[in-house]
């Protein structure tokens, strides 16, 4: 069986379209297409079925889909070794992240870790979804909620610390907040309740607003809200220093605490290469998020 049809096969099982595998495999869908009907000759079956929404493995495909998956990660470890680089941090590396941590810790991390390994191209996928490993979405993802299930290897990161915060012109503009009791007369912003993909990030139920005024999916779009003194809402210890003028209020009634977790594909254990860089996002982010919760304590700022 030839490599590069399974690779051919497993870029269509991921993407569910022949052009999807073809933007990954760069080459186009004709011959991405042709390349798995050479592979359904040569093992005479079908392994997928075209639909209106795609293309969707058959039960034989099913069945050769782990069997090619464990053929890529050897050859991606005989690569390593062959060409002298297993330890070496070079290639393309792709990290999935929620928008908060990629916005506000990943930048400063990424940047010490490319000065360290100049061969190394990084990319960081802020989405407000999880990432589907297995489909190779990315290498490695970033959640806040640890998984229960799926074939993945789970990493502890760090912890963080959430508080909620206004900025200090809505504060002025709006009635004292001495207690809970009082964000009934505030304007609340948050998450988009039906949009919330990791139970981590549902904060409302914690604060007891029973309604959000302003609502976004974004991490970062709250955050403008609130320089804006829209109202109040939770926002990331480590997010306030980027945030001249945002405040924290009630912090003994409304702390939460929150952890971050480093997931990657099992098959991926033996990579070296990847548990190095894991092992330098761990170090990086858990120093970052020391580093600007100590400033947020402190009541200061980045200076641009």
């Amino acid at each position: 069986m030839d490599w590069d049809d399974l690779r051919v096969f497993l870029a269509v099982a991921r993407a569910e379209s022949l052009s999807g595998a073809g933007r990954s495999l760069k080459c186009d869908a004709a011959t991405v297409g042709r390349r798995v009907g050479r592979l359904e000759e040569g093992l005479s079956t079908k392994l997928f079925l075209k639909s209106p929404q795609g293309y969707t493995l058959t039960d034989p495909g099913i069945r050769l889909l782990p069997h090619a998956e464990a053929m890529e990660q050897a050859m991606g470890l005989a690569e390593e070794e062959i060409s002298g680089q297993a330890g070496k941090l070079t290639g393309q590396l792709r990290i999935g992240a929620p928008d908060g941590i990629a916005n506000y810790l990943l930048p400063q991390i990424c940047k010490r870790i490319a000065e360290e390994n100049p061969e190394l191209d990084l990319q960081i996928v802020a989405l407000p979804r999880v990432f589907n490993l297995s489909k190779r979405e990315a290498d490695m993802a970033i959640t806040v909620s640890r998984p229960t299930a799926g074939r993945l290897t789970v990493q502890k990161l760090a912890d963080y610390q959430l508080h909620l915060a206004a900025h200090h012109s809505y504060l002025a503009a709006h009635p004292e907040i001495r207690s809970r009791a009082d964000l009934k007369d505030h304007r609340i912003v948050g998450y988009i309740s039906d949009m919330i993909f990791d139970k981590g990030l549902d904060y409302q139920s914690e604060t007891g607003a029973e309604r959000v005024a302003l609502a976004s999916n974004s991490v970062s779009v709250q955050m403008q809200m609130l320089r804006a003194g829209a109202g109040l809402g939770i926002v990331h210890d480590f997010a306030l220093p980027f945030a001249p003028g945002v405040v924290t209020v009630l912090t003994e009634e409304v702390s939460l605490c929150r952890t971050f977790w480093l997931l990657r594909h099992a098959d991926d254990r033996r990579s070296e290469r990847l548990t190095r860089v894991a092992e330098m996002l761990g170090q990086g982010l858990r120093a970052e998020v020391a580093r600007l919760e100590a400033l947020a304590a402190q009541g200061l700022t980045i200076s641009e």
